[in-house]
């Protein structure tokens, strides 16, 4: 008998998988069933068994297997080849389906030190949890409770764009090579962005930085 593994066991919550190009590539397609449908199905020879599993998915990666791709700071000792297979592990409809790619630069001293203060984990609350109201308002007669939850038909309802804001995306659309479900994911997240600062509307400035948040796009 087939039992839930840690894909339904994170079902409303969070699955973080820590340096997540070490896990074989097979394992990390299982994926894309539940992160895009909220569940997975695993076939036996005489039956079949579906679990629930609607998590948000965290993983964090290195550049490269020594770490240092890219870096300023220290060389690289990995070959092309090394940094491929490394990168290779996530596939193009894997990463599709994650909706933000942020590299995280290392830390410099002088930030360590600085005694500039950053804003309080209470304030950030405070405004996601404006968001979510707005969200639970907007959506409140479509079933659904979030803008990562929007189909495409819900898109075109709660998502127009003026001409500035479709320009950039098309740009981007263009030269990064996105995908129809990339696409779909920026103007939501774009939706977000412009809820966590109370507009209405989204302009272009709330799409372009949703598509500074695909890095992974830009990279593979």
């Amino acid at each position: 008998m087939p039992k839930p593994g840690e894909i339904s066991l994170a079902h409303y919550g969070v699955l973080f998988l820590d340096e997540i190009p070490e896990f074989k590539r097979e394992t990390l397609e299982l994926l894309r069933e539940p992160l895009e449908d909220g569940r997975i199905t695993i076939s036996r020879v005489q039956s079949s068994y579906t679990y629930p599993s609607k998590f948000m998915l965290i993983a964090s990666m290195n550049p490269c297997p020594c770490g240092y791709y890219g870096s300023k700071e220290k060389e690289c000792t990995c070959t092309i080849d090394q940094v491929n297979k490394y990168i290779s592990k996530l596939s193009g409809p894997l990463i599709d389906r994650i909706d933000i790619h942020i590299e995280v630069q290392p830390v410099k001293f002088d930030d360590l030190s600085s005694n500039q203060e950053a804003e309080s984990s209470e304030h950030i609350k405070q405004r996601v949890n404006k968001a979510r109201k707005i969200q639970l308002e907007r959506y409140k007669n479509d079933n659904i409770y979030s803008n990562s939850e929007l189909t495409p038909d819900l898109i075109k309802k709660y998502c127009k764009l003026d001409e500035k804001a479709k320009n950039i995306l098309k740009d981007a659309f263009n030269k990064l090579g996105l995908s129809a479900r990339a696409h779909d994911k920026v103007i939501k997240l774009a939706r977000t962005i412009a809820d966590l600062e109370g507009s209405k509307d989204i302009n272009f400035l709330h799409v372009a930085e949703a598509i500074q948040y695909r890095n992974l796009d830009r990279k593979i």
